[in-house]
């Protein structure tokens, strides 16, 4: 059986991708990345180190001209700021509305493109990394259990049942998911999960908090910490 793992170049991604390396084997993964028009491309260079760290098939997509009406912070052409604050407070602002950083279907697109190419390339499944703490009061509705189940149901059919979407994490935490990475000694410094595009992560958008505090949980530092603090 082969294999197509979206790779986005940050924790969730990477350690799926660690999971389908050891079950299936390199050979039987294709890693996916998409350039979607995001303000910095450091997790793609990222996702670039860590395909080659694995050994496996990097296939890179640009997606950027779908996203061009879209003003999500995270896009080059916006002019809003990145939120320096936790996804729970950007929440409580938002009142229950998706937040800034929210990229209109992104999941969507990238399974949809994904299908396609993993069809081409005779995989039977195609796993992503969304988890529970992302879907959590529709921050990101595309990282739901329910989002999965509908895409994973269109796609078996659209494909003539040939290929399914797997998300290993949509009922876990991010700190499970670290704990599963630790475990299979996942190169986490090899990572990017930061929404600005400096030389060391920011530590105060979304993501950074979310990622530190999961590897705090873990009894252990976020190793872009531990650059950044020696730096």
């Amino acid at each position: 059986m082969k294999v197509l793992v979206l790779l986005s170049g940050g924790v969730d991604s990477t350690t799926c991708l660690a999971m389908a390396v050891e079950k299936y084997s390199r050979e039987n993964v294709v890693a996916l990345s998409a350039l979607y028009g995001q303000k910095h491309t450091k997790e793609l260079k990222a996702a670039r180190e860590i395909a080659k760290y694995y050994g496996v098939e990097h296939i890179e997509l640009d997606l950027e001209k779908i996203f061009e009406y879209s003003d999500c912070s995270l896009l080059t052409h916006s002019h809003k700021d990145i939120p320096h604050s936790s996804y729970g407070e950007q929440l409580k602002e938002k009142k229950g509305e998706t937040v800034s950083t929210y990229v209109p279907f992104r999941n969507g697109l990238f399974l949809s493109a994904a299908a396609s190419i993993g069809l081409s390339k005779n995989c039977s499944v195609i796993l992503y990394g969304a988890h529970s703490d992302d879907a959590a009061g529709s921050a990101y509705p595309d990282c739901t259990a329910e989002f999965n189940e509908a895409i994973n149901r269109a796609i078996y059919l659209g494909s003539g049942k040939q290929l399914k979407v797997e998300a290993p994490f949509v009922n876990l935490h991010k700190k499970d998911i670290v704990k599963k990475g630790l475990q299979l000694k996942v190169p986490y410094e090899l990572t990017w999960s930061c929404y600005e595009g400096n030389d060391y992560s920011c530590g105060k958008c979304g993501t950074c908090i979310d990622r530190e505090k999961a590897f705090e949980l873990n009894g252990t530092v976020d190793p872009l910490v531990k650059i950044r603090e020696v730096k």
